[in-house]
């Protein structure tokens, strides 16, 4: 899949054939087996995000030559494809436990989850969490890793018609709390914090109000990470609604994150890349990892997959076969 300029992702991609390249002395033929549509490829396309014409640095495949081990693609483009010629260093082999809908979630979501709550503040057993869009990709696997290491979440999800079964759903993940966006600005929020500490980490992806809203919550000294802005209009994704005396009586810190970047500040690290995939697996074979709720949809079939990732209230993440 391809696109020559930004618009409307199901209008601008192509599907079309391309000549494979050659396997150099250090290039891995792969075969793909299943790439999630994620917000960021969305994002990309629109907007321009990061320009690239060969889409989704994230896929699960196994190799086409003498190895059996299924790979995953760290960070080179153009994973909506059948075959690719990839350079080995920007393959990590997987685990052949892992499930293939796992695997090809896994080097997005799971390690964002991962880095933001590991990177921005020493959290303990008993601290707690506040994020929006909890029933995001990185929002599922934020519960499911918190609550593998005793930290407590409060998720914020949009209301909904069918808010009772997503709450349900959140909470067999793993979730404390789940509350709406309307929910932060009422008094009841106080409630939750006579069983738990005030939050000393808000994880935002959406911005506008309910950026503000979760805000008001933290601990003084307490920061707020956005690694997403999934809010539609340009106007709801700022974060410039932050009052003056959050920075000057509770001293909150904002900050920022996006998990492309942080790959290539560890390209030479790679012992702290393998270090947290092997966290990220150990957590999938004990059951306290699993992957989001998936569409699968043949590769042909990308257009329609392209429009069910857009649309309001989706829970399901598309997954190109």
């Amino acid at each position: 899949l391809l696109y020559e300029r930004h618009g409307e992702p199901a209008a601008v991609v192509q599907l079309k054939d391309l000549e494979v390249p050659k396997v150099g002395d250090c290039d891995v033929h792969v075969k793909m087996l299943a790439a999630p549509i994620n917000p960021a490829d969305i994002n990309m396309i629109q907007a321009g995000f990061q320009c690239m014409m060969l889409l989704a640095p994230r896929l699960q495949c196994e190799l086409m030559v003498f190895l059996c081990f299924p790979l995953l693609l760290l960070l080179c483009p153009g994973t909506w494809r059948t075959q690719g010629v990839f350079p080995e260093e920007m393959l990590l082999k997987v685990p052949r436990d892992i499930p293939v809908l796992c695997a090809a979630t896994l080097s997005v979501n799971p390690c964002t989850a991962f880095r933001v709550l590991a990177d921005f503040e020493s959290l303990a057993p008993g601290d707690s969490v506040i994020q929006n869009a909890a029933n995001s990709g990185v929002g599922q696997a934020v519960i499911q890793i918190a609550r593998a290491s005793g930290i407590k979440t409060i998720n914020v999800v949009r209301d909904r018609p069918d808010l009772p079964k997503l709450v349900d759903r959140l909470m067999a993940l793993g979730a404390d709390h789940v509350v709406t966006e309307e929910m932060l600005r009422k008094p009841e929020m106080k409630d939750i914090f006579k069983s738990i500490p005030r939050p000393r980490l808000a994880l935002n992806c959406v911005g506008g109000k309910s950026t503000t809203e979760m805000l008001r919550h933290l601990q003084p000294k307490g920061t707020m990470v956005t690694y997403g802005g999934m809010a539609k209009q340009p106007e709801d994704t700022r974060v410039s609604h932050i009052p003056q005396s959050a920075f000057i009586f509770r001293d909150v810190r904002l900050r920022g994150f996006w998990m492309t970047q942080w790959r290539r500040d560890h390209m030479q690290d790679q012992e702290s890349v393998a270090a947290m995939m092997d966290t990220l697996c150990q957590l999938i074979r004990r059951g306290q990892l699993t992957a989001p709720a998936c569409t699968e949809v043949p590769l042909q079939d990308y257009r329609a997959a392209l429009e069910a990732s857009m649309k309001p209230f989706m829970s399901s993440k598309q997954i190109l076969l």
